[in-house]
């Protein structure tokens, strides 16, 4: 196997820890239920329950692509740009 082609071992780097809690977030805010299991406060008539999921939704879009981007990006060091 010639160094060219050589694969190295996976790094933990501050850019792939910010992947990580961008990717993480979103669960852990839905999995603790006692954070937003309430009625109050009302957004538009929507009880606090339902409009904080739905912020979620959207909240993990925009999360997940912030980690692509950001994934891309280190990928793209990682392998000299050639990519």
């Amino acid at each position: 196997m010639s160094e060219a082609s050589e694969v190295r071992p996976p790094v933990v780097t501050p850019v792939r820890v910010v992947i990580a809690v961008c990717l993480v977030a979103p669960f852990v805010a839905m999995l603790w239920v006692g954070s937003y299991a309430k009625v109050d406060p009302h957004f538009i008539g929507i009880p606090f329950f339902y409009w904080y999921q739905m912020a979620w939704v959207l909240i993990s879009t925009v999360l997940t692509m912030i980690a692509y981007k950001l994934w891309q990006r280190d990928q793209r060091a990682r392998h000299g740009g050639t990519k």
